[in-house]
Formats: C-alpha cells, sequence, structure tokens
C-alpha cells in the first residue's frame, strides 16, 4: 500500500483578501438597503448617488438631500450603490477576473486607491456629458472598466491570466506589463479595446430594464473609468515593466 503523502488539492476559486473585502461591502450594502423602506432607500440613493444637476448653478441650492458633503462624497460613493441583485451580480462577474489579478498585483491600499481614482474619472466623465442630468447615477461599473482597462496592460503578456500559458494565480498577477505605447500596438490588447468600446457604444445607445424601473446606461462613465485605468495604471504598479526590445518610451 502507497503510503506516499497526496499533493494538496487547489481550492477551486481563491480570491485576494482585498477583492473578498470589497465583494461583502458591496453585498452587505446591498442587502442593508433591502430592508429598508422604499422611502428611506430612495433617500439613501439620492444623498449617495451621483446626480450631476447637484452642480448646475440653476438649479435650486439645497435641491438635493446630503448639502455640500454630498457634493464631493456622491464622486465615489454613487459606485458603492446598485440598482437590483441583476445589477451587482453582473459588475461582479466582470470584477472577479479582473479585480481579483489588479489585487493580487496593486495590495489592498493601492488596489482600493485605484478603483476610487477610476471611479471618480467616470463621474467626471458623467459630469461632463449630463450636465444637467437630475437622474442619480449609481453602480461600481466606471470602477469595473478601470480594473479591466488596468489589467490589460499585462494580461496578456505570456504567463499572465488571459494568456495561453499562465501561472498561478500570484504568478500570473506579477508578470512586468507593457508599456502604454506598446500596449496600444498590441493586436490582442486592441481586440479588446475594440470589443469593449464596442459594447459599450451598443448598449450606450438604448435602455436597459433594470428591477421595475428602466434605465439608461451611463456609459461614458464607463469610458471615463476606462481611459484612467489605462492612463494612471503605471503610477499604481509596484512591478518594474517589461524590458524594451526597440525604442520605446516607457509610460
Amino acid at each position: 500500500m502507497d503510503d506516499a503523502p497526496l499533493p494538496p488539492r487547489e481550492p477551486v476559486l481563491t480570491l485576494p483578501g482585498a477583492m473578498t473585502a470589497l465583494l461583502v461591502v458591496l453585498f452587505a450594502i446591498h442587502g442593508i438597503r433591502a430592508l429598508l423602506p422604499l422611502n428611506l432607500d430612495q433617500e439613501i440613493i439620492w444623498t449617495f448617488g451621483f446626480v450631476p444637476a447637484r452642480y448646475d448653478a440653476n438649479v435650486m441650492a439645497g435641491a438635493f438631500p446630503g448639502g455640500l458633503g454630498a457634493d464631493i462624497w456622491t464622486f465615489l460613493t454613487y459606485s458603492l450603490l446598485h440598482a437590483d441583485i441583476t445589477h451587482i451580480t453582473f459588475n461582479v462577474l466582470w470584477l472577479l477576473p479582473f479585480g481579483s489579478a489588479l489585487a493580487r498585483r496593486f495590495g489592498p491600499v493601492r488596489f482600493f486607491v485605484f478603483l476610487g481614482v477610476t471611479a471618480i474619472a467616470g463621474a467626471f466623465a458623467h459630469l461632463l456629458s449630463h450636465p444637467h442630468e437630475v437622474a442619480p447615477m449609481i453602480g461600481a461599473s466606471a470602477a469595473v472598466s478601470g480594473a479591466m482597462a488596468a489589467s490589460i496592460r499585462f494580461a496578456f503578456q505570456r504567463g499572465s491570466f488571459l494568456s495561453f500559458r499562465r501561472g498561478d494565480a500570484e504568478a500570473a498577477a506579477r508578470v512586468p506589463a507593457l508599456s502604454l505605447l506598446r500596449a496600444l500596438r498590441n493586436g490582442r490588447v486592441l481586440a479588446f479595446l475594440g470589443v469593449w468600446f464596442g459594447l459599450n457604444f451598443v448598449t450606450g445607445i438604448g435602455a436597459i430594464a433594470v428591477g421595475t424601473n428602466v434605465q439608461s446606461i451611463a456609459w461614458q462613465a464607463h469610458i471615463g473609468g476606462f481611459i484612467a485605468g489605462l492612463l494612471l495604471f503605471s503610477l499604481f504598479d509596484p512591478v518594474p515593466q517589461a524590458i524594451l526590445q526597440d525604442n520605446d518610451a516607457q509610460i
């Protein structure tokens, strides 16, 4: 009888601690809101959702709850609220692969700050494109888009999580990234960008049913978060970039 120890089994799904904490927060907030009376939940959405009309000089001061504080915090807090279980689940499904890779690469502090910055960028993009919009914008989509954009800077590199020959999760997340210029000349990155922007264009010209309401998709916020993630990735990345084989500048 062979008494040799069996090799340890790999867990079916492993998430970095920062990603697990984020999911707990998002679902806890949504679960608590689901237990509240409808009028109180609406008050939360108006207080913590992002409303571009708050910054419209033609709107009476104090027309929205939260006052001056909400003028500031809603650039970020809107990303913690979701319309219904479908909305939050859709965002989480996109966040799981890309956010997990980024959390492993950046570490908790960089990861959360990065998501916050891309969420704020998404809010600014929505404000610029909908300066008089009264409806509140909610959802983590801009931050998710930022995580996706950052991840593609290294995701297609050999050994990373979207390559054909990837290592374990930790090794895949630490593969040296391409400079921005080289990434924008990479065929797989360009294909991903084309599909992503195409999907946002198609979904952005119509509306989707979210729960019992029909809400337009804030695709400009998605693009704002995505562009911020793509451009700002190097400022947060602790892993040295891939060594250039030509005279491209590191960005």
